[in-house]
């Protein structure tokens, strides 16, 4: 009788040692999720398009808007981007909905994961598909003849900063999901404050020109420092990239930290 020796079976990973892993795996969850259907992806680069077409091109010819010298649309272009791509993190908790109604959501709480690796997964894989809508803007806004650098250093920095916003804002939403519970009811929040936390941004005006109590909710809403660091990645302008880069980063944690805390509630 032979004996044949197989080798020892790796200890299975725990802890924060399978957050990488859960990251990528529904990062790729969502590739595929584009790979099989594009409309998604044809459909939002519509109002983007509208934006920059009607808005941009409107008010860069009336000249309105004080812009330091920088074309409407030019200056305009980064507020899109980090708008367009609020708009598909902000109802991300959606899914986690009903991931909760088809049980998905219980079996993956029962697993050795932590509740913030799950969470910080779904909240990276958002901004895939952010950085994925940033880059279809990118590209209509350079049809448009907008000025962006193509600096490979900077166009990394953009992506950082679309994903870290995105994180945000997908957590924003699970955090909204988690205490509502019902998909109607965070339909309704989420169309009633994303347009709220874009006028009060400097996507469509410096906040310079802003009354006084908008300036104060602008320099709270997070939305303003990607717009802030976009503009200073791609157009050159002036701006508080380390500043920028640190908000976004604590208020993505922060994101992660309290939605983490309210998953168990979704599930019960």
């Amino acid at each position: 009788m032979g004996w044949t020796c197989s080798p020892p079976r790796p200890a299975p990973r725990t802890g924060w040692r399978v957050l990488p892993a859960r990251v990528a795996a529904m990062c790729v969850v969502e590739l595929q999720k584009l790979r099989h259907d594009r409309t998604e992806l044809y459909t939002r680069a519509i109002q983007p398009a509208l934006w920059l077409l009607i808005f941009g091109e409107t008010f860069t010819r009336i000249r309105a808007i004080p812009t330091g010298g920088v074309p409407y649309l030019d200056y305009l272009a980064p507020g899109i981007i980090a708008q367009s791509t609020m708009f598909i993190a902000i109802f991300y908790g959606i899914q986690i909905i009903w991931e909760r109604d088809s049980g998905v959501l219980t079996k993956l709480l029962v697993t050795p994961t932590p509740r913030a690796a799950l969470v910080t997964g779904k909240a990276f894989a958002a901004g895939v598909k952010a950085v994925i809508q940033a880059v279809v803007v990118v590209l209509i806004a350079t049809l448009l003849g907008v000025g962006m650098t193509w600096n490979p250093l900077r166009l990394l920095g953009v992506l950082v900063t679309v994903v870290l916003g995105s994180a945000f804002f997908s957590c924003l939403s699970m955090t909204i999901a988690g205490i509502v519970l019902t998909r109607d009811r965070l339909m309704g929040i989420g169309q009633a404050i994303t347009m709220p936390l874009f006028f009060a941004s400097n996507a469509l005006y410096p906040t310079a020109i802003m009354p006084g109590w908008l300036q104060a909710i602008s320099m709270v809403n997070p939305l303003s420092y990607e717009v802030d660091a976009l503009r200073g990645l791609l157009l050159g302008t002036p701006a508080h990239l380390a500043l920028d880069g640190g908000v976004l980063l604590l208020a993505a944690v922060l994101g992660i930290t309290v939605s983490s805390s309210l998953l168990g509630r979704l599930a019960r």
